[in-house]
Formats: C-alpha cells, structure tokens, sequence
C-alpha cells in the first residue's frame, strides 16, 4: 500500500507546483480579456466582463507606431542574430574540435573566460566602439557581434557536440579528397543538426526577450522591439495600459512556445549530447 501511494504522492505534488508556476501565466492570460476596471479587483482568473478590446487597441498601440512593427523589428533582430550565431559559432566549434593549429589550447581557454565574464563589464566599452562608429540608434549593435563568434556558450556547445562526431568519418572524407571546409559543410553541420538547432531556440528566446541591450542602443520608437513596444504601455506617473500590456505580453509568448513546442525533440538531444565529453 505504501509502495502505491509513494508515486500517487509525488505525482500530487508535481501537479501542484506545476499549477503554481502557471498561474501567473494564467492570470496574465485571463487579464487580457477583462475591462480594464476589473483586472486588479476580480478575484476570479475569468471575468463575466470578457473583451477584446486590449487586443484590438493594443495592437494599435499609444503613439503612430503599431504593435506590428514591433514584432518585425523583433524578427529581424532575431532572425538575423540567428544566421550570425549558427554561421561564426559553428566555424569555432569546428575550428576547436577538429583542426590544429597554434596557440589552440591558449585560445580555447581564453574562449571559457568570456563565459565567466559579465555582461556588464564589457557593455559600456562596447557602447563607446558602437557610438564611435556610428550605430547607435541602429540595429547593428544587436547583430554584427553575433556573426564574431562572441558568444562562448554556444561555441563550447557545439565543441562538445562535434567530438562526439567519430573522427574517422573525416578521415574517409579527406581520403574522397575533401578539404576542411568541404567537411565542415557537407559532414560537421548535417550530423550536428541538433546542436544547431538548440543553438538557434535559445538564440531565438534570449534576443526576443532582450531588454537592456536593446533599450541601450535602440532610441526611435520605429525601430523598437517586442520588448521595448510593451514598456510603451507603461506610464510613470500611473496612467498604465494594463489590459493592453497583457494583451501584447500574451501575443509576444506565441512565438516563443511555438518554437519551443516544435523543436523541444532536437533541443533535448542537443543538450544532452553536447553534455557528454567525446
């Protein structure tokens, strides 16, 4: 008996805490449907007093800009911050993994020490070259870094991945006469597909979520993001657009649990396999 109620009891509790990390969620969600009057004094996650007009107003937005334009600038960055971290990360890993050359292993240790690094001790240095160089107020800043190989945990990511790769597979490779590049190509990046991809959902969710990055070097509210767009229905003297704030906030998760609910199969096998020393 005791051996049976073991799991019902665990089970009961998952249940639980999974319930308690939803809510907000829920509550969001539920938000955006009420009359801006009943949000914070309805106790209820559902109101009789259902509307759409957060959605509807919301995607209009406060100023000229529509909330349309948001969401493209949010795809753009994204998008393009994708191809970047895929095409540079990939060609170190590769670099790191298989070829020899001199000063690898300093280099290699100098690449773990970016990922000890704070952000915050480097963003002001990196806002003083981008000022310079006159792309601030652009999206340049947001996406030219990702196409250096800047960020460190994919690199070691796909590190990982790619000597889990049977090296002789590039030895039958050179013996059919192919060089490093045509193995990097046709060999490394087919059969580490789920490290590419794992790389590309948290490259996806981390410049979709951004804020501080964006805020710093974005100034025209034309070429605002998701996240920048929502802070729009902030007003610091309290008249604040709940309603529609939850309304777009509920909008801009769509496409991050798609992604997230599509490619969860490829984003497991990748952090596991990359997890596993080869």
């Amino acid at each position: 008996m005791r051996g049976k109620a073991s799991p019902l009891l665990r089970h009961g509790l998952n249940i639980v805490v999974t319930l308690l990390m939803i809510y907000p969620l829920l509550w969001m969600f539920s938000s955006s449907f009420k009359q801006p009057q009943h949000i914070f004094t309805d106790t209820g996650l559902w109101s009789d007093a259902f509307t759409l007009d957060n959605y509807i107003l919301g995607w209009k937005g406060l100023t000229s800009v529509t909330f349309a334009t948001f969401f493209k600038n949010s795809f753009v960055v994204s998008g393009l911050s994708i191809i970047g971290n895929l095409l540079s990360c990939s060609m170190a890993a590769y670099a790191f993994a298989r070829l020899q050359f001199r000063l690898k292993t300093l280099l290699f240790g100098l690449m773990l020490l970016t990922m000890m690094l704070p952000h915050h001790v480097t963003m002001i240095p990196q806002y003083i070259i981008f000022n310079k160089l006159e792309w601030v107020n652009t999206f340049l800043p947001l996406i030219v870094p990702k196409f250096t190989a800047t960020d460190g945990f994919f690199i070691f990511l796909m590190i990982q991945f790619i000597r889990n790769i049977p090296a002789e597979l590039d030895q039958a490779a050179t013996m059919d006469g192919c060089g490093a590049i045509q193995i990097y190509w046709r060999l490394i990046l087919p059969l580490a597909l789920p490290a590419l991809v794992t790389t590309a959902i948290f490259t996806f969710i981390w410049t979709w979520n951004d804020f501080l990055g964006q805020i710093l070097y974005l100034s025209d509210i034309k070429q605002y993001t998701v996240s920048l767009g929502l802070r729009t229905f902030l007003d610091s003297q309290g008249d604040s657009q709940w309603g529609r704030l939850f309304a777009m906030s509920t909008l801009s998760l769509v496409p991050v649990f798609a992604i997230f609910i599509f490619f969860q199969k490829y984003l497991i096998e990748g952090i596991t396999s990359g997890g596993v020393k080869g």
